[in-house]
């Protein structure tokens, strides 16, 4: 359950617009919610559509207790619609069911809000219909689009909704949500430099598989360090069994960035941003066997090493000649 207060502490901007508008009883009928996965897209339109219901409201804060309140949170009020991908899309059969739901009168009230969850991923014929229904507000009703591509959308739609811009969250702020949610340090430091996502951070961190990803970077780095002439041996017959799709191994790629930028940051003396803290004697170590220079190279190989990885290169030739660049 989000509060404004809440809100505002992850997305102080786009806060303050929305609950302005509800103070001066000046709200849009229809929003672009806009911003990277994690970023409190969702959270932040039930919470909207929480004070627009609210009859026991405080001032912009809903009460979070009411019949209303609670059917908005468990995703049972009658008024409120949701509308998610069917499979890998938004069809345009689920656009016309809410047209159709919205010509009855409301169950308790007039007001009805939609909330439409990736709505880039409309179809064409999806999207048409959207406009059409978005070209008829209703005084209240409101339509809440969440994406994390807006330019994908319609012009034609984007110029009928305001556009607020949901922000990347704040990496301390994450590690500290983490941290009272019960992850040491170490873990919730590397996590949050990993996602925005708070609910993927804590399930990332109680994954065997993740565990044993972080343990194959410590071991690829010492193999690189102390027996180079194996490292090739170790890709092969270790690291890419772990890594087994494209996926996987793009996160094993962003786990190995995160140690060399620890590197860089040992080397210009930013011990505060170093992302994995329990390995500190181990990146010292890296510091002396890689210069600041040779870390930044490192980085740039495996930024074009993901570029690869997505454009079809074979995974193990990906990971191949990123070792020997790497290495020299």
């Amino acid at each position: 359950m989000k509060t404004w207060t809440d809100m505002q502490s992850l997305q102080p901007t786009v806060s303050k617009m929305l609950t302005n508008s509800i103070k001066k009883d000046r709200v849009s009928h229809a929003y672009l919610f806009q911003g990277s996965r994690g970023t409190g897209k969702l959270e932040m339109s039930l919470l909207f559509a929480k004070s627009f219901f609210c009859s026991y409201r405080d001032g912009i804060e809903p009460c979070h207790n009411c019949k209303d309140c609670n059917r908005i949170e468990s995703g049972n009020h009658p008024d409120v619609h949701v509308i998610q991908p069917e499979g890998q899309s938004i069809k345009k059969e689920q656009i016309l069911h809410l047209q159709k739901e919205f010509t009855y009168t409301g169950l308790e009230s007039n007001q009805k809000v939609y909330i439409v969850e990736d709505a880039d991923k409309m179809t064409a014929n999806a999207s048409n219909r959207l406009l059409k229904f978005l070209e008829e507000p209703s005084r209240q009703t409101i339509a809440m689009l969440l994406t994390e591509n807006g330019q994908s959308l319609l012009d034609t739609i984007r110029s009928r909704c305001q556009i607020l811009a949901f922000q990347p969250l704040n990496p301390e702020n994450i590690t500290k949500k983490l941290m009272d949610e019960g992850l040491p340090e170490s873990t919730a430091r590397l996590m949050s430099a990993l996602t925005n996502n708070l609910q993927d951070a804590i399930d990332m961190s109680n994954d065997e598989w993740f565990a044993k990803a972080r343990k194959l970077v410590v071991q690829l780095m010492e193999v690189l360090q102390d027996k180079p002439s194996e490292a090739l041996l170790f890709i092969n017959n270790q690291w890419m069994s772990h890594f087994k799709d494209r996926d996987m191994l793009d996160q094993g790629l962003d786990l190995l960035m995160l140690w060399f930028k620890d590197i860089v940051y040992e080397h210009i003396g930013n011990e505060d941003s170093i992302v994995y803290i329990k390995e500190r004697e181990r990146i010292q170590t890296s510091s002396y066997h890689w210069s600041k220079q040779k870390a930044t190279n490192a980085l740039t190989y495996i930024l074009e090493a993901k570029r690869k990885l997505f454009a079809n290169v074979h995974p193990t030739l990906v990971m191949e000649q990123l070792t020997l660049q790497i290495q020299r």
